[in-house]
């Protein structure tokens, strides 16, 4: 039965610094509005303009976030439809941007069918005069399913580190062609959106004698310190091309890592780096989160009192997606050999966060369950010669450090008999599949499951790292490349992707190369309850 639009109104306040504001979308099968034969097109002089394309966020239930950029104070404006050609459409009024968040802004879409392809149409309207606006930016996404239907999404970390930058003879990033192909409903990029601690330089001679290209900017030309090189970092990395096509096309969930603040960084560090003027981690570290949630669409749905991004995103009966911030409960980088829990909150996770991760799980109706961790599990990753930024630091007794919050959460999910659990990350800058078996394992309070690995996406690739024994780990695949830092000119980078059949209930993980290419594949078949 068709249903007359409910009318526009805002969205409640929310605790996050700009105003979100959206509508029901349910009705979209009839138009709030259609352009009218001869309507004036909007565009004159001095008209606001849109600067780095659209994009769209944590897609989940019903509910969905638009992000865009204009080029002055102004407000967006937004207009959906099943409809590539816009016959029929909603519009939904957005928010005014302003310098205080420069420029950019989110819209927050509700009551949206399930299990539809939406198209989405952002502009930037004038203040003073609605009648003059710029040229819309197009962009689509994918609505979460109502019913068991089949699933499908990519995810890999790791953009423009290394000196590895926007490849104008590449369209941007090379392997984003790639991924913009496989149609996915959605993209878990698993941290490292940006590398603000890593400047790009015109030209780099590669091994073969050819040259790597980079797009240069200011910002990207040293280590971002201030809030404007920190801004600075994302907007070059939406300079590239095919990289802002397929963000325009496949809807987003983000979490951060490192590199959005500085290589290894923990809270409470000094850093003794001669190429930053501000040594302080915390003052670096706020200035980074805040460019992250300018310029990355992610929902208010976190229930971390501090800012912090660990959500979960529900994907219909067949997924939840579990979103981790292993990053800003870190503990420093000693060498994580501690034998217990005097004085820490959790090393890695945190106490709250484990509550609410195992809280959380527990709750859980979906088949399966696939945790995003930005840090591997059971991976040796040093940093220098003596300390460990990973988890894992290659002691194979009983847990140590950071391994401990492992445990935790690993007995948790068995004493709470949550099956179809799998890990995915990125973070090391190669791809791999891990078996986890409490059968080889020095602590074997667990059941076993699988931790899937990919990355870079435009990155210099490295690895392959040590496996830990603690929790039993044993490699099943590996593709790295023969010496590290390799360009993705020579096509070790990768990206993974996720399918769930709707009728057999089963999870296939399949791990994809630069050019798209499956080179591994893990059907994984669901426990019954």
């Amino acid at each position: 039965m068709t249903r007359d639009p409910a009318p526009l109104t805002p969205a409640p306040s929310l605790p996050r610094r700009r105003l979100l504001q959206g509508a029901a979308l349910s009705a979209l099968a009839v138009p709030l509005a259609s352009p009218a034969a001869g309507a004036p097109a909007f565009v004159r002089s001095g008209r606001p303009l849109l600067t780095h394309g659209v994009q769209a966020g944590d897609v989940r239930d019903g509910r969905a976030v638009l992000w865009s950029r204009a080029d002055r104070p102004s407000r967006l404006v937004a207009e959906i439809s099943r409809d590539s050609s816009f016959r029929r459409y909603r519009t939904v009024r957005g928010p005014v941007v302003t310098p205080r968040t420069d420029l950019t802004g989110e819209i927050d879409l509700r009551g949206l069918p399930s299990g539809t392809d939406l198209h989405y149409r952002i502009r930037a309207v004038d203040l003073h005069d609605p009648r003059r606006s710029g040229p819309a930016e197009v962009g689509r996404l994918r609505t979460a399913p109502g019913r068991r239907d089949d699933v499908r999404f990519l995810w890999s970390g790791d953009i423009a580190g290394q000196g590895w930058g926007v490849n104008p003879d590449l369209g941007g990033f090379r392997i984003a062609d790639a991924m913009r192909a496989r149609d996915a409903d959605f993209f878990l990029c698993s941290g490292d959106n940006v590398y603000a601690d890593g400047p790009v330089v015109e030209s780099v001679a590669l091994p073969d004698g050819s040259t790597w290209r980079n797009v240069t900017t200011e910002a990207k030309s040293k280590v971002a310190e201030t809030l404007e090189e920190f801004r600075g970092q994302y907007q070059y990395n939406l300079m590239a091309d095919n990289w802002r096509a397929f963000l325009a096309e496949t809807a987003q969930v983000s979490q951060w890592d490192d590199h959005e603040v500085t290589n290894n960084w923990y809270p409470g560090e000094i850093l003794d780096d001669v190429r930053y003027s501000e040594k302080r981690v915390d003052v670096l570290a706020a200035r980074a989160h805040r460019a992250f949630h300018d310029y990355v669409p992610v929902a208010d749905i976190s229930p971390d009192p501090d800012g912090r991004v660990y959500r979960v995103i529900h994907h219909g009966p067949l997924l939840d997606l579990f979103v981790l911030d292993m990053r800003t409960y870190k503990d420093p980088n000693t060498a994580n050999g501690e034998p217990g829990r005097a004085g820490r909150d959790g090393g890695v996770l945190g106490r709250r966060q484990t509550r609410w991760l195992l809280d959380e799980l527990s709750r859980s109706r979906a088949t399966w369950k696939v945790i995003a961790a930005d840090l591997p599990l059971g991976l040796v990753v040093p940093d220098g010669t003596a300390a460990q930024e990973g988890i894992a630091q290659g002691d194979p007794g009983a847990p140590l450090g950071r391994e401990i919050d492992v445990a935790d959460v690993l007995t948790g999910l068995q004493r709470l008999g949550i099956r179809n659990h799998v890990w995915l990350t990125a973070d090391v800058h190669y791809t791999a599949a891990h078996h986890y078996s409490p059968d080889r394992a020095t602590y074997d309070d667990f059941d076993p499951f699988w931790e899937f690995v990919s990355g870079p996406l435009n990155a210099g690739a490295f690895g392959p790292n040590a496996l830990d024994a603690t929790f039993g780990p044993v490699a099943d695949f590996v593709a790295a490349p023969p010496a590290p830092n390799a360009s993705p000119a020579q096509g070790f980078q990768f990206f993974g992707e996720v399918g769930i059949d709707a009728g057999t209930q089963q999870l296939t993980v399949t791990l994809r190369d630069v050019d798209g290419a499956a080179i591994y594949e893990r059907t994984l078949d669901p426990a019954r309850r």
